[in-house]
């Protein structure tokens, strides 16, 4: 059905950018979410609001999780340095069921707006190992939107899509560029300068530079200049 509702995650960042269009391209009413979950790089919920107005979300809402408190991250503790160099392993810019938590907010709003549709722009194949990246997260956290709410029990359940959790990052590149999305106004940067410009150093900006290379589409990104 044309028009019918979806909630979208929206970080601000590349892979989401590209859900969003491809939402739209569906035919879905985009609602999309942002968290403000306390995180270093601030920048990209201004990345976000760029994101929603240029990709025609019907509403664009930023909700507040308090995972700082938590700890336990680099992209939420300032006392954790963000890697600059390939790590092995569960890198610490993982966020302690960051994912698990968005995507609960996004089923409670979908509820609300009688959604039967989730957008994440996960991926699992040039994600830094993050464990809720994975289709097999995404495959249990369907099943528990079945039996966690109230449309899940009258049999109209929302379901999480994940177009992008296969794709390289280049073909999400090419997918989000046949689409229209500007890159230009997305940022995927850990730590961005208060100008908002890239590092071009974290594993989050080698990912985005390796993949407009390999794409072969020139890569829009501002970034910082170089430290000399």
């Amino acid at each position: 059905m044309r028009n019918a509702p979806a909630v979208v995650l929206l970080s601000g960042g590349l892979d989401s950018a590209t859900a969003l269009a491809m939402a739209r391209e569906r035919g879905f009413s985009c609602y999309a979410l942002s968290v403000d979950y306390g995180q270093r790089h601030r920048a990209e919920l201004e990345a976000a609001r760029c994101v929603a107005r240029a990709g025609v979300a019907t509403e664009h809402r930023i909700m507040r999780v308090d995972l700082a408190g938590i700890g336990g991250s680099a992209l939420t503790d300032l006392s954790i340095a963000v890697p600059e160099t390939p790590t092995t392993g569960i890198p610490v810019t993982y966020v302690p069921a960051r994912n698990t938590i968005m995507l609960a907010l996004a089923l409670g709003w979908a509820e609300v707006l009688g959604a039967r549709d989730i957008f994440i722009g996960v991926n699992v194949l040039d994600a830094s190992g993050y464990p809720d990246c994975r289709s097999e997260f995404i495959t249990a956290f369907n099943a528990l939107a079945v039996l966690a709410t109230k449309a899940g029990v009258e049999g109209a359940p929302c379901t999480v899509h994940a177009p992008l959790i296969r794709l390289s990052k280049a073909e999400i590149i090419r997918e989000g560029t046949r689409l229209g999305v500007d890159y230009g106004q997305t940022l995927s940067c850990y730590q961005p300068d208060p100008e908002g410009r890239a590092c071009s150093r974290c594993d989050s900006c080698r990912l985005r530079r390796a993949g407009f290379a390999a794409a072969g589409i020139a890569d829009p990104t501002r970034y910082q200049p170089p430290v000399v």
